[in-house]
């Protein structure tokens, strides 16, 4: 799943969205694209979950 998150600009935002979705699954795999601000996320937690999750970190997506 690929998602746009328009708050995120720099190393440390990354961080915390990579922590964010390892708390919900260990194994996520997230590819940033700060340049577009997108995420490119592999986990076996819902969707849901993970924008629920995100959102509370301060992270509110778009589904792209």
């Amino acid at each position: 799943m690929e998602y746009h998150i328009a708050r995120m600009s720099c190393d440390g935002c990354v961080a915390t969205i990579t922590d964010t979705l390892k708390a919900l699954d260990g194994a996520s795999q997230v590819t940033p694209d700060l340049e577009r601000k997108t995420i490119a996320i592999k986990t076996s937690a819902r969707l849901t979950d993970v924008e629920k999750a995100l959102a509370a970190a301060g992270y509110p997506v778009t589904p792209r």
